[in-house]
């Protein structure tokens, strides 16, 4: 009931963050114009790059409180762990943004292809970035102390609360008070700051109380860890090179107000993440608690039910925005022009991040059982050739190339190396999880698409296209729901047991 609880509540979270952060998107361009934007893409591309320092160890400390929930450590070394790495983060943090401040100019000059806006503005807002980059890598730390406590749901109304100051009141903000990048990123830093005090607090209550730990600084609480918090820093590295070496190169090589164009298309696209998001962060801790102990057979269950929520979730949304990607960005900006410019890249990295989104769950698998070795080793094959094909095909084809290199080395990862994965962690599980976990609910969600007639023929209205692409994705979903034996036996249960919970 619990996890039930826990991933209703990310839901919540996360889809109103999503429809928040998505959805004012067009008033931050009217408002700020596109090259502003894209200053904001730029900010959320170089956080991605500074996670990189985390060195696995937030992911580390929340595992280490799924642990100690489920007996396998202690309260005191727990307490230590958490205090240890609040110094780490502050220091990192601290000199993170003293960097950005002494960067900041030559960024503006030497990097960034700046045509309209003011350039001390644009150095400005570059050190406030780095500013409110270490404000949230601090929230990290405390937002994973409180994940691994199954504290979701006072997580999940947090995260709503936050969203709404950062994305919907900033609106005002810009419309009413200063356009200027420099305003928006300020008020970014005040948020950020109010987010890091509050989770602070409560991972200070969720953690053991002090009678239960031992004072002092003991170092050494952090050599269990550090053999697990390696592999997760390597994995860290290799999925923010793998995310943003793309958009690293092209905020290179496209004007700023381009690169803002780019923005927009893949954070439309991100929003198939946010759908499997919730799911994944409800489960890691459950699946490790249950690894913890004896339960290897509900792992395998949990495993495979999650993935085919996860299928039939992502598979319809991502195959709406391919096929529809052109009328769901008109009607999102306003602007056809755009919506014909990006349309190509929002469809591809919506498949891209949907068979991403499967694959995933070789490394909840990993991560739960405390072997990631078969996960560092095919992410370093992954970059291997990632890295030159997207750095090429970007230089020669820009974001479409890009786009392109995204969905074929993930279809390439998912049909080559998760069987590997699967047949050292769960003999025997990989055919069944491919072929009636995954492949069977895709094929299904494909039918409306594969017979619409609607796809030949175009629409000027704004809204009508759109509706039509709605229409079409529940119909997806409705064949995907369909085809998945767990959820369709789980909804014929509470069919039949409605008459007698009425009475």
């Amino acid at each position: 009931m619990k996890l039930r609880r826990n991933i209703f509540a990310n839901y919540a979270s996360q889809g109103y963050s999503a429809a928040a952060g998505i959805l004012t998107v067009p008033a931050y361009v009217k408002y700020m114009g596109a090259e502003a934007y894209g200053l904001v893409g730029f900010y959320g591309m170089l956080q991605a790059w500074f996670l990189i320092l985390d060195a696995g160890l937030s992911t580390t400390l929340s595992r280490e409180v799924a642990r100690y929930n489920g007996g396998a450590t202690s309260a005191a070394t727990l307490a230590q762990l958490k205090r240890l790495l609040e110094v780490l983060f502050a220091a990192v943090g601290v000199l993170g943004a003293v960097v950005f401040y002494v960067a900041g100019p030559s960024i503006a000059t030497r990097w960034l292809q700046v045509s309209h806006l003011n350039l001390n503005d644009v150095v400005y807002s570059i050190q406030l970035m780095g500013v409110v980059i270490a404000l949230r890598w601090m929230s990290c730390l405390y937002r994973g102390v409180v994940t691994g406590f199954e504290n979701q749901v006072w997580l999940s109304g947090f995260n709503a609360v936050i969203t709404t100051l950062r994305f919907v009141v900033s609106i005002p903000v810009v419309a009413f008070v200063d356009s200027r990048p420099t305003t928006f990123f300020a008020y970014q830093a005040a948020v950020s700051a109010l987010e890091v005090a509050l989770l602070m607090h409560q991972s200070s209550r969720l953690m053991p109380r002090p009678d239960a730990t031992t004072g002092g600084w003991d170092w050494s609480v952090l050599r269990p860890a550090m053999r697990f918090a390696s592999g997760i820093a390597f994995t860290s590295v290799i999925w923010v090179l793998v995310t943003q070496v793309d958009k690293l190169a092209l905020s290179k090589l496209l004007p700023l107000g381009t690169y803002g164009e780019f923005t927009l298309a893949v954070l439309l696209a991100s929003g198939i993440n946010l759908l499997s998001g919730p799911i994944s962060t409800a489960l890691v801790p459950r699946l490790t608690n249950l690894a913890a102990g004896s339960g290897h057979a509900e792992v395998e269950r949990l495993y495979r039910r999650f993935t085919q929520i996860v299928c039939i979730v992502t598979v319809p949304a991502a195959l709406t925005l391919f096929f529809f990607s052109k009328e769901i960005l008109f009607a999102w900006t306003g602007n056809a022009e755009l919506a014909a410019r990006a349309s190509t890249i929002l469809g591809l990295y919506a498949l891209g991040n949907a068979v991403l989104g499967i694959a995933a769950f070789a490394y909840y698998l990993q991560y739960a059982k405390g072997d990631i070795r078969l996960h560092l080793i095919g992410n370093g094959i992954f970059v291997v050739f990632y890295l030159p094909m997207v750095l090429l095909a970007t230089q020669r084809f820009a974001a479409e190339g890009a786009a392109w290199t995204w969905v074929i080395m993930n279809v390439l990862y998912l049909l080559t190396w998760i069987p590997l994965i699967h047949a050292r962690l769960a003999p025997g599980l990989h055919r069944r999880w491919l072929l009636h976990d995954v492949a069977r609910i895709a094929l299904a969600a494909c039918i409306p698409f594969a017979a619409s007639p609607w796809l030949r023929l175009s629409s000027d209205g704004r809204f009508t296209s759109a509706a039509v692409a709605i229409c079409y994705g529940a119909l997806s979903l409705a064949c995907a729901v369909a085809a998945s034996r767990d959820l369709r036996k789980a909804m014929l249960g509470m069919v039949r047991n409605a008459p007698r919970a009425a009475t």
